[in-house]
C-alpha cells in the first residue's frame, strides 16, 4: 500500500472514531458564554434533541421531551441513577406539535394541537413504545397559539390551555383563549378562566398551591407595549383581559371599546414586553441555596420581532414571604450576545430529584443541567 493510502485510511478510521467526542467537544463554546451565579455550574444533560421544549419526569428518572413542529417525543432515560442521561430513544413520531407532556401512575401524556395522547406503562416499553390512547380529541386545530403545556395539578387532574388563533381578534367559540381542566381519562373538561392569549407554562407555589401562569402578549404595539405577563388564577370564571386590556392597564386600540380594564383580573406581575415567557417551575430541590427554596424559575424564549431582541434567558422571579412577586433578575443568560445574536432559546424548566435543574433549549436540541457546589 502507498503512504498516501495508508495515510487516508488511518485519517478516515481517526475521523469515525472520534466523531462522538467531536460533538460533545463542541458544545463548550456554548457553555462558555453562559453565565449563573456564583457556585453554580452547567453542563450539557442531553443532546440531539431537535426542537426540545417541554418536559416531564417519570418516577424512575426518565425525562420525557416533547418537541413541536419536529412531531416527535423522545424519552431521555437515566437507567443508573446516576444524574447523567443516556442515549434518548424516540417514542413517538409524525405528531401535530406534540408541546406538552405529563407524566402519571405510569403512563406518559402527550398534549397535540387537537387532542392528548396516554402512552400506558410507558417506562417498560421505551424500546417498543405501545400504541396511544386518544384520552381526549376535541380541541381545535389551528396551529396558531395551538400548542400546548400539559401537567397534572395537585387536584390530579390534567392543565392545559387552548390560545388565540391569531395575534388580536375575539374568537366566538369559548373554548379560545382559555385555561381548562379535565380529568385523567379525558372526562368532565371545564374551562377555568378565559382571556389568555398564550400560555405555554405554568405552576403551583408550594405555599399556597396557587397556579401561576405566563401568557404572551400581542404584537405590533410596539417595541416596548405591552409587557408579558406572569398572572395568578384563583377563581373558576375569571378573565385576564385579552383582547380587551393587556398587561392590566393597557387598553387594546382594535378590541377595547367600552371595556374597562379593571374589570379584569391584572397580572401579579409584568415582564418586559415580547420576552415570551414559557416554562416555569418553583424550586423545591434541597441542592440550590435556601434563598431559592419555593422562587420561580421562569425560561424567557426570547423576542421574534422586535428591533432590539431582548429575552433569551432564565430569570428567577423572587417571592416575599407573604407570597407576593417582588423581584425579577437574571439567573442563566448569554444566549443574547451584545450584538444582538442569538445563540439559543430555553423553553422549560425541570427540577430533578438530586436537586439539580434541568433546562430544554429548542435552539440547539440540548437539555442543560444547572447544579450547585458551595464556594470554596
Amino acid at each position: 500500500m502507498r503512504l498516501s493510502s495508508l495515510k487516508s485510511l488511518v485519517l478516515a478510521v481517526l475521523s469515525a472514531t472520534a466523531c462522538p467526542l467531536l460533538a460533545l467537544d463542541d458544545h463548550q463554546p456554548l457553555l462558555k458564554q453562559l453565565h449563573l451565579p456564583e457556585g453554580f455550574s452547567l453542563s450539557v444533560y442531553a443532546d440531539g434533541l431537535p426542537n426540545a421544549r417541554s418536559m416531564a419526569l417519570a418516577d424512575d428518572g426518565t425525562v420525557f421531551v416533547g418537541t413541536g413542529r419536529e412531531g416527535k417525543v423522545y424519552a431521555v432515560p437515566d437507567s443508573n441513577g446516576d444524574g447523567v442521561a443516556e442515549p434518548h430513544q424516540l417514542i413517538a413520531r409524525g405528531l401535530n406539535m406534540p408541546n406538552g407532556v405529563a407524566y402519571k401512575d405510569g403512563a406518559l401524556y402527550v398534549a397535540a394541537i387537537n387532542r392528548i395522547l396516554r402512552y400506558d406503562a410507558i417506562s417498560q416499553q421505551l424500546a417498543h413504545p405501545p400504541e396511544p390512547v386518544v384520552v381526549y380529541g376535541k380541541f381545535p386545530e389551528e396551529k396558531h397559539h395551538g400548542w400546548k403545556y400539559l401537567r397534572f395539578g395537585p387536584d390530579g387532574k390534567l392543565y392545559t390551555a387552548v390560545g388565540a388563533p391569531c395575534n388580536i381578534c375575539n374568537p366566538e367559540q369559548e373554548i379560545y383563549t382559555s385555561l381548562v381542566r379535565l380529568n385523567a381519562d379525558g372526562s368532565g373538561l371545564e374551562i377555568l378562566a378565559r382571556g389568555i392569549r398564550n400560555t405555554v407554562g405554568f405552576d403551583w407555589q408550594p405555599q399556597t398551591q396557587s397556579l401561576y401562569f405566563n401568557d404572551n402578549g400581542r404584537d405590533y404595539l410596539g417595541d416596548d407595549v405591552p409587557p408579558d405577563e406572569l398572572n395568578r388564577w384563583t377563581a373558576k370564571g375569571e378573565h385576564f383581559g385579552y383582547p380587551y386590556c393587556h398587561g392590566g392597564d393597557i387598553a387594546d386600540p382594535e378590541f377595547a371599546a367600552d371595556k374597562k380594564c379593571a374589570d379584569f383580573t391584572a397580572p401579579v406581575w409584568k415582564y418586559p414586553a415580547h420576552v415570551a415567557p414559557l416554562g416555569m417551575r418553583f424550586y423545591q430541590g434541597g441542592q440550590f441555596p435556601p434563598t431559592y427554596k419555593n422562587q420561580l424559575f421562569v425560561a424567557q424564549h426570547g423576542s421574534w420581532n422586535r428591533t432590539e431582541p431582548q429575552g433569551y434567558k432564565v430569570v428567577l422571579m423572587k417571592f416575599d414571604p407573604k407570597g407576593q412577586v417582588i423581584a425579577e433578575e437574571d439567573f442563566m443568560s448569554g444566549w443574547l450576545d451584545k450584538q444582538g445574536a442569538v445563540s439559543g432559546r430555553p423553553v422549560d424548566i425541570l427540577a430533578l430529584p438530586d436537586g439539580g435543574l434541568l433546562i430544554s433549549d429548542d435552539k440547539n436540541g440540548l437539555i442543560y443541567k444547572v447544579v450547585y457546589h458551595e464556594p470554596q
